[in-house]
């Protein structure tokens, strides 16, 4: 087979029902048949399966083809099929170029007659493009046997885990003080109602105790840089004021400490902490960390220093500064989870203005033994409520604010009304859109729960306010609702509100989707490279996704997400090698003109400059062949590999 001579064999997929009953494969086959250096043409219902896979195989070989077409899917899902397919037969797999008719043509062309001429017209363009493909070859490179998890909470610790008891060295990196997440707040969990606090202190533990992790608490990702099974990242280690190899964990310091009244982050805001503190009891690590914000010493600049006089380890330091650490590692999955949604702006909920509304974070704080009223649901005075209301879907499938279903809000505003009447026998109110139970036993905890005597209104609610119909009524609060089912307004006197909130990407979800150049979806969570056969890959090599970044899930999604992704890690470093990509920038020498903007543009920090030549060049190994270089350069010496002028153009000619 001489390449310089082509002789291309064209495939055209059926695609089972996605393409064939919209576009007339036959007819688009036969047409490709006409077209210069075309030698063999074939239709066949799956190109993507074996048989059509040795259909390529078997025409190379017999036929003599040096170039293939496959006019099928998008290149994203079955361009390395069809890759591979060409190189097992012989020839360089970029002699292979792919045709969409699919997502291009079928799926968004009504007319049969125009998708069937669009087809044709695609794949004369890449007849014409592969004429002028050239052979390229990828290379091997050693990677990092080292994990970066970014997050620290189930999610994280489920994949650094699961990475380390395979062996490699993980980096976990939490932005808090402490290792645990937003599950560290919880008192149990549905639909078995097991003790939070049981199923996540054991795995702290594991995580702190393993000799492969290392935990970095109070800290960030700034920087990061490199490829895949090559990446270095820089950490920023925020000051403690408290030197982690001395503290014993013995809490004296936050005993002795005067600043008593600062509301609690961890508890929502219903109790106090210390500037000196540790955010829960069972905080890893023990290590507490001053509040600089809130200290007389260093916010205030006041002689108090109580916390250094009285601890006995020596292990106060006002002095601590900021640490950045650099770390090269192979891959990186990122974990770092959602945020609750601020009802603040639901004014009609009165969230912020009545004492006895609480968010359904607030209230897990209230209802946990750990918890500022030692798991006791009281109110502000003390007493105990007599009826509760739940609101659901506060924030979510809501157009004002989140479209979409935040998939956990039905199922813990069933659990805290069965907890509710189960501590307190109070009546409870549950209001819903529509319940959404489909987990396992998630339907059974439903019907339990409607067993013991839970009211569910179907309805959004309107307003929660202070102003009562009936005198004996006076001091609590209304729900006004209506009721879809029975289409009937209703005034529901009560004496505290939950307001079931929405998930929402964390913050710094946006600079951490541009740090690690991953991309996000409308709503601000992180996508994966595919919904289905690549749920927690993303379109940067070697960087993984794990947990709620990804979209709104339960806790077994979780562990499970968390699991895939520690597996995904582990297959790509165990080979020690990953093959790099062989379309990759180019900058002719004879050309370049010393402008320097490819440099500022590459986001991979690929190009470097050489003086002597006073000319750009291109680190074939941190190139990830986006393009931007070529974009900007003024004096067209910057190209892509397999993306070149005279490709491109003549494709785009045999199209038009």
């Amino acid at each position: 087979m001489n390449p310089s001579d082509p002789k291309i064999g064209v495939y055209v997929c059926h695609c089972g029902m996605n393409i064939a009953p919209k576009v007339d494969v036959e007819k688009v086959a036969g047409f490709a048949g006409t077209l210069n250096h075309v030698a063999v043409t074939r239709d066949y219902k799956f190109m993507c399966s074996n048989p059509g896979q040795e259909m390529i195989i078997a025409d190379i070989k017999n036929h003599g083809l040096n170039r293939v077409v496959v006019a099928s899917c998008s290149p994203r899902m079955h361009e390395p099929t069809f890759r591979k397919a060409c190189q097992s037969a012989g020839i360089n797999p970029h002699y292979f170029q792919m045709a969409n008719i699919r997502e291009h043509v079928s799926w968004v062309t009504q007319d049969s007659q125009q998708a069937t001429i669009k087809a044709m017209d695609l794949v004369k363009g890449a007849v014409a493009r592969v004429v002028n493909h050239r052979p390229l070859e990828s290379r091997e490179v050693k990677v990092e046997k080292v994990v970066l998890v970014v997050g620290g909470g189930i999610a994280g610790m489920q994949a650094a885990i699961t990475a380390a008891d395979a062996g490699y060295k993980i980096y976990l990196v939490e932005r808090e003080p402490s290792i645990g997440g937003h599950m560290a707040k919880f008192d149990k969990t549905f639909p078995t109602l097991d003790c939070a606090a049981c199923i996540m202190t054991p795995k702290m533990v594991v995580v702190d105790q393993h000799p492969g992790i290392t935990i970095y608490t109070y800290s960030e990702v700034t920087g990061i840089s490199g490829f895949v099974g090559n990446y270095t990242a820089t950490i920023r280690k925020k000051p403690r004021y408290v030197i982690e190899d001395r503290c014993t964990g013995c809490g004296t310091c936050m005993e002795k400490c005067p600043s008593r009244k600062i509301p609690s982050e961890f508890n929502e805001g219903l109790g106090n902490r210390t500037a000196i503190y540790s955010p829960f009891p069972q905080a890893v690590p023990k290590t507490p960390v001053i509040d600089p914000d809130t200290c007389r010493v260093l916010a205030l600049n006041k002689r108090c220093g109580a916390c250094a006089k009285f601890c006995e380890a020596d292990a106060i330091d006002f002095d601590q500064q900021s640490e950045n650490i650099e770390i090269s590692v192979g891959s990186v999955i990122v974990a770092t989870g959602f945020q609750a949604f601020d009802p603040t702006p639901l004014a009609s909920y009165g969230y912020g203005i009545y004492p006895e509304v609480y968010t359904s974070l607030a209230f897990e704080r209230l209802n946990n033994a750990t918890g500022p009223t030692a798991g006791a649901i009281t109110m502000q005075d003390g007493r105990v409520p007599a009826r509760v209301a739940i609101i659901h879907c506060v924030g979510s499938r809501d157009t004002r604010h989140h479209t979409y279903c935040s998939r956990v809000c039905c199922m813990y505003s069933m659990k805290f009304a069965h907890l509710i009447r189960e501590k307190t026998g109070a009546e409870v109110w549950e209001f819903y859109i529509d319940v959404r139970s489909p987990g396992k036993l998630y339907e059974e905890f439903y019907n339990r729960v409607q067993e013991e005597g839970v009211h569910f209104v179907r309805g959004r609610v309107a307003e929660v306010t202070d102003i009562a119909e009936r005198e004996a009524d006076q001091g609590r609060l209304t729900v006004v609702a209506e009721n879809t089912l029975t289409r009937k307004t209703m005034r529901l006197p009560v004496d505290m509100v939950i307001l079931s909130v929405g998930l929402e990407p964390a913050t710094g979800a946006k600079e951490l989707s541009r740090l690690l150049n991953i991309s996000m979806d409308g709503d601000g969570w992180f996508t994966e490279l595919h919904a289905k056969l690549a749920p927690v890959a993303t379109a940067t090599g070697g960087i993984f996704l794990a947990g709620c970044c990804q979209g709104p899930k339960d806790i077994p999604d979780t562990v499970a997400q968390a699991s895939a992704a520690a597996g995904e890690v582990i297959a790509l470093l165990a080979r020690g090698t990953v093959t790099t990509r062989a379309e990759i920038s180019h900058i002719d020498p004879d050309l370049c003109s010393g402008c320097r903007l490819c440099l500022n543009t590459c986001i991979y920090s690929a190009i470097t400059f050489d003086e002597g030549l006073n000319v750009a060049q291109v680190n074939e190994a941190l190139c990830q062949g986006c393009g931007a270089c070529s974009a900007i350069c003024p004096s067209s010496s910057a190209s892509v590999d397999h993306f070149t002028d005279r490709q491109v153009m003549d494709e785009l000619e045999a199209i038009l």
